[in-house]
């Protein structure tokens, strides 16, 4: 049966058209950095708009379709990487990045983001991590289970993690932020395409993360939409976060830069020849100048559907 005609689908679509999304979601103008900084930190995310204007958030929406028409091109039956219908552009690029391509290097010259970030961190010595994010396609029916992005390091086998206080008394989440991810909107998000559900508050929170059957109804419904093409969403990537149903006729993209406090690191993968980097304005080289592959070295580039 074709999603689009099922009846749980219809029944979900209705349900999120008249419930889906966070009431009362403030959307800043680029000037209220003060006011972006609060909410950052009291809710774990903020919504700018107005961060890329009509041309750019053209350039980036037709960049990314172009990176998802090579994804695709490795997976017709769409099982995706970050299950199924969903996929992550740094997972899919062989660099885990997409720093290579124009549109995302762009980003990195936008003073408004940097701007916001650099109060966010009360500093502007942070770093690029990498050039990622993700999109889902029509007919992803289903949620992704809620999680964070950064965890305390347990063994050499655990992902995404530095933090380890052997004392056993502090965790990364009770730290200030030390990783921002800013995803930027291509195209509109809303109730019907996929918008990412972030659950307010969750950056410092020790409890447990819910699984899917454990998830309470409202923190389903609690997603970031509706939000202007051309917004950005600055998320601290230990809030609570997941995916949600796309069952428009639309791909939902988000793709994203990913920042270092200037106290935090990981191990970073270089994700721009040295030939692009200083085509970079001096800021911006500044900001990338850990994900630069050394002058003699060339830079394998391409996709991939290994999981991220």
């Amino acid at each position: 049966m074709d999603w689009r005609t099922n009846p749980e689908v219809q029944a979900l679509r209705a349900h999120l058209e008249s419930h889906n999304g966070i009431r009362g979601l403030d959307v800043l103008a680029p000037s209220d950095i003060r006011h972006a900084v609060d909410l950052f930190r009291r809710d774990g995310f903020v919504v700018i708009a107005d961060v890329l204007n009509d041309e750019q958030t053209e350039i980036l929406k037709r960049g990314c379709d172009e990176v998802i028409g090579e994804i695709l091109s490795l997976d017709e039956d769409r099982k995706g990487n970050r299950g199924s219908h969903r996929y992550s552009f740094g997972g899919s690029s062989l660099t885990r990045s997409q720093l290579h391509r124009p549109e995302w290097r762009m980003l990195l010259e936008l003073e408004t983001v940097t701007d916001v970030v650099s109060a966010i961190f009360g500093s502007q010595d942070f770093v690029l991590r990498a050039a990622s994010g993700d999109f889902c396609l029509p007919g992803a029916t289903g949620y992704q289970p809620l999680h964070s992005d950064i965890r305390d390091w347990a063994d050499e086998t655990t992902r995404f993690s530095s933090f380890y206080d052997p004392r056993g008394q502090i965790s990364i989440r009770d730290l200030p932020c030390p990783y921002i991810a800013v995803n930027f909107l291509p195209q509109d998000v809303t109730r019907l395409n996929g918008p990412t559900r972030q659950i307010p508050g969750t950056q410092n929170s020790r409890t447990p993360i819910p699984t899917l059957a454990e998830e309470p109804e409202w923190m389903r419904l609690s997603t970031v939409c509706p939000a202007p093409a051309g917004a950005v969403m600055i998320r601290d990537v230990r809030a609570w976060h997941g995916g949600t149903p796309n069952i428009s006729d639309d791909v939902r993209s988000i793709p994203n830069l990913e920042f270092y406090a200037p106290w935090f690191r990981e191990p970073i993968v270089p994700g721009i020849s040295y030939r692009d980097f200083k085509t970079l304005s001096e800021r911006a080289q500044r900001l990338a100048r850990l994900c630069v592959a050394d002058s003699s070295e060339t830079l394998a580039t391409g996709v991939t559907l290994r999981a991220p």
